[in-house]
């Protein structure tokens, strides 16, 4: 099971706190940061840095399918998740007639700013490329490549609203699997919390929503 995990080292305490969430429920899970530099580093990642991106990882999320060599299933999430159950049971719902599987939000998030200080950007399919559960080897995933994803031509709307696939190469996960909090308020323990306006590592979100389940996950990786 491949985890790649968006990393920003502006919170590198989320990504710890993410990969342990996963870690200490399913051992088997081979976790990897998505770290820019390091793509950078290895001429995956070319684009000039984008002012307008949100975090490091904006784009290097697709890069993903190239990354497995386009081989098997592999799951992208963002840093600032939990998990709270086996991730296992998350890549139980793998099927091969979909190219992308994920939580297709129908919401438009207030304008503003996050608790981060990034602005808060507006776009269809909002957050749907939050949580991506990746065929990796699906025959319209080769379009998906470094060459596509680095290309100056290509803008963050067009990956973001999942562009190079049809409609119907797109399955649907349960919202539990990309519980937006501040957005639902439907399950009182989902399966993947994402913090996704800011979690309690910001000072001023330190009681947010579930606030407790991600401490406990501190404390749990600390102990």
């Amino acid at each position: 099971m491949k985890v790649f995990v968006g990393y920003d080292p502006r919170e590198d305490i989320a990504y710890q706190v993410c990969k342990h969430s996963i870690k200490s429920r399913q051992p088997e899970a081979d976790i990897r940061p998505l770290i820019q530099k390091e793509l950078r580093d290895a001429g995956w990642y070319t684009r000039p840095v984008d002012k307008l991106a949100s975090t490091e990882f904006t784009f290097t999320r697709f890069l993903v399918p190239e990354l497995t060599n386009f081989n098997g299933w592999a799951l992208f999430m963002d840093c600032d998740m939990i998990l709270t159950t086996d991730i296992k049971e998350l890549f139980d719902q793998a099927d091969d007639q979909y190219a992308v599987m994920c939580v297709q939000h129908d919401y438009t998030p207030k304008e503003g700013m996050k608790m981060d200080g990034q602005r808060q950007t507006i776009y269809p399919r909002k957050n749907w490329s939050s949580v991506m559960l990746f065929n990796c080897g699906h025959e319209a995933n080769s379009k998906l490549t470094m060459d596509l994803v680095n290309s100056p031509e290509v803008n963050g709307a067009y990956l973001h609203r999942f562009s190079w696939l049809n409609d119907f190469e797109i399955g649907k996960l349960h919202h539990t699997w990309n519980y937006l909090v501040g957005v639902y308020d439907d399950i009182d323990k989902p399966k993947l919390i994402h913090y996704t306006e800011g979690g309690p590592w910001f000072e001023n979100y330190r009681n947010c929503e579930f606030h407790q389940l991600w401490k406990n996950e501190l404390y749990d990786m600390f102990k």
